[in-house]
């Protein structure tokens, strides 16, 4: 008998994914333009922060776009990353209001979680294949300790 905080808590997992998700298409990107335009030999502080200014104003659908712009992303990748920003924009626009009602009820809310755990799924799969791109196998890492403090960006 699922409850609505844990409705809520699958909705709060599932956005923290998709930022997840959106941080690493940045990653990459910061890494392409620092290397397009020679910032890691040639030290440029203001064209450095423009990058990232721009990458932090984007949305997850231009960060996407960018990418396949800078980069060959292999097909595989590109359906994935398309999948993943298709149920981010649900999740992030339209998720409450086409389960309408359904909170309410039990039924409603077992119907809820599994449309998120599905969400979750797809834009977890890109996010750990986006990884892969930089080298890092997620679920290889499982056993390493998270960090626990705040690292100032």
């Amino acid at each position: 008998m699922p409850t609505l905080d844990e409705v809520y808590k699958k909705f709060g997992e599932t956005c923290e994914a998709a930022q997840l998700l959106e941080t690493e298409l940045g990653n990459k990107l910061l890494v392409l333009g620092g290397l397009e335009e020679d910032l890691f030999a040639s030290k440029d502080p203001k064209r450095a922060a423009q990058i990232v200014e721009d990458i932090d104003t984007s949305t997850c659908g231009k960060l996407i776009t960018l990418l396949k712009k800078k980069s060959r992303v292999p097909d595989d990748l590109e359906s994935l990353l398309c999948d993943a920003l298709t149920e981010r924009n649900r999740l992030s626009h339209s998720f409450y209001r086409q389960h309408n009602f359904r909170r309410n009820s039990e039924d409603g809310r077992t119907v809820m979680l599994a449309d998120l755990e599905l969400i979750h799924q797809t834009i977890l799969k890109a996010y750990k294949a986006m990884l892969l791109l930089s080298g890092i196998d997620l679920d290889a890492v499982t056993s390493v300790p998270a960090p626990t403090r705040h690292l100032p960006i």
